[in-house]
């Protein structure tokens, strides 16, 4: 074994910040792929804005399928290494690497051929459709690049090697930045320049992960990538991975709704509004969600080897450091979010709007930041299905709620107010619900 880290001894602060770090580095790293294109597709308009933003939802919901290899391989690998099972951590890592690659095929090719009913949904203008149909079926094509590297980041994680997703996806983002402006303004190639820059990034930061992995040989001396799949690890990857996967891709589809919600009350400005707005939230979510991978792969090789006191007091210190950042983020939001946005989106009518949208979900960020902490325990230790069960339901709320505070009066503010107020139902539930299956756990 090749550079894995044991995570059941030594000191706990310091291996969470360790795994931490690098996490949330390369989830901004993921997130500054999409904020590039918006920044430069911004100066284009704010109609190539909705255009890309409207892809944007399919994308995510691209990137939701794909969890299911990453935390697939969070759980199954680290549970591996916890409890010193070498053979099974390599085959756990090469069928979750098989299963992305499967998936992506099929998803890719579904979203090419349905790419123009999909982009009607939002019923925007004709030119703009266009825009967003040229674009979809450019970064469809790399999906597959989409889903592999997942796989790898998940994969590094399991092993406590957070800083090598970090590295790699800080390549393909420089790449990304150098390509944007060339294709999109240099070339003349608009929306599609975005799309082909995001592809050969994506391209690339596989090609560095292999690099990584066959020739550096950070994990294991014979690693294969793909395997013939096996019934009881495939069965396995799924279970734990399914959940997670279907919860954000249900959540990519809800927002897709509320996506249209907020075209009808806002138009085109509406739906900018919330992608855009969405994008820079996401500041708040990945720093969350990088703490919450640490947490998840430290309680995964914990439990495993049945080291209760050092899950309990990763816990609190994960909690204390999501909770000075989230109050950052509210205060950031509610004051100065029409600053923040216009960064992003220039135009003053649209940063206005996109201002608005953070304030009214700048309120709920300390509650999302302990929803997605919880969910940490909740994978690290194996359920996958409370945290699905939560954010089904509480998403599921927000199109009544919007549509109803909509036509009370409140018009697309309310599309906003619906987001915030169910991302604070969220946070309260998980952390009531895995206090009651605590002390079920350490009985099982």
């Amino acid at each position: 074994m090749q550079k894995i880290k044991n995570l059941t001894e030594g000191p706990i602060t310091r291996q969470l910040f360790q795994l931490a770090v690098p996490i949330m580095g390369t989830s901004f790293i993921q997130m500054a792929y999409s904020l590039t294109d918006m920044a430069w597709v911004g100066r284009l308009g704010s109609e190539a804005v909705a255009a890309i933003g409207a892809v944007g939802i399919l994308t995510w919901l691209t990137q939701s399928i794909s969890l299911m290899s990453k935390v697939g391989a969070e759980v199954t690998v680290a549970h591996s290494i916890g409890a010193q099972n070498t053979a099974e951590a390599k085959m756990y890592a090469s069928h979750n690497l098989t299963i992305g690659l499967l998936v992506s095929l099929v998803w890719g090719a579904l979203l090419f051929a349905f790419a123009h009913p999909l982009i009607e949904l939002y019923k925007l203008d004709a030119e703009i459709s266009a825009m967003a149909v040229e674009y979809l079926r450019i970064v469809a094509a790399g999906f597959p690049f989409v889903f592999l590297a997942s796989a790898f980041t998940g994969i590094h994680n399991a092993a406590g090697q957070s800083k090598i997703p970090f590295c790699v996806s800080g390549s393909g983002l420089v790449l990304n930045m150098i390509l944007d402006p060339l294709f999109i303004l240099g070339f003349g190639w608009g929306t599609a320049g975005a799309a082909y820059a995001t592809w050969l990034s994506q391209l690339a930061v596989v090609l560095l992960f292999v690099y990584q992995v066959k020739v550096r040989k950070q994990l294991w001396h014979d690693f294969h990538f793909f395997v013939r799949l096996k019934r009881s690890y495939t069965f396995h990857i799924v279970r734990l991975g399914l959940p997670v996967a279907l919860l954000n891709s249900f959540f990519a589809v809800i927002n897709l709704l509320m996506g249209r919600t907020a075209s009808t009350y806002g138009g085109h400005i509406g739906l900018m509004a919330l992608t855009a707005g969405g994008q820079v939230e996401a500041i708040a979510w990945n720093t969350s969600q990088g703490f919450s991978t640490a947490l998840s792969t430290f309680t995964a090789q914990n439990y495993a080897a049945r080291r209760r006191e050092r899950i309990e007091s990763a816990y609190r210190t994960t909690l204390k450091m999501t909770s000075i950042f989230g109050l950052f983020c509210t205060i950031l939001f509610v004051f100065w979010g029409t600053e923040v946005f216009s960064i992003i989106v220039p135009e003053a009518n649209a940063a206005m709007a996109g201002g608005e949208y953070l304030q009214i979900d700048g309120y709920s960020m300390m509650f999302m930041m302990l929803e997605i902490t919880m969910q940490g325990l909740f994978y690290g230790t194996g359920r996958t299905i409370p945290p699905a069960v939560i954010s089904i339901s509480f998403n599921t709320l927000r199109i009544p709620l919007a549509i109803f505070l909509g036509a009370a009066g409140l018009g697309v503010a309310g599309v906003w107010w619906a987001i915030s107020i169910s991302s604070i139902l969220k946070g309260i539930v998980a952390f009531i619900w895995f206090r009651i299956l605590e002390k079920r756990l350490w009985r099982s």
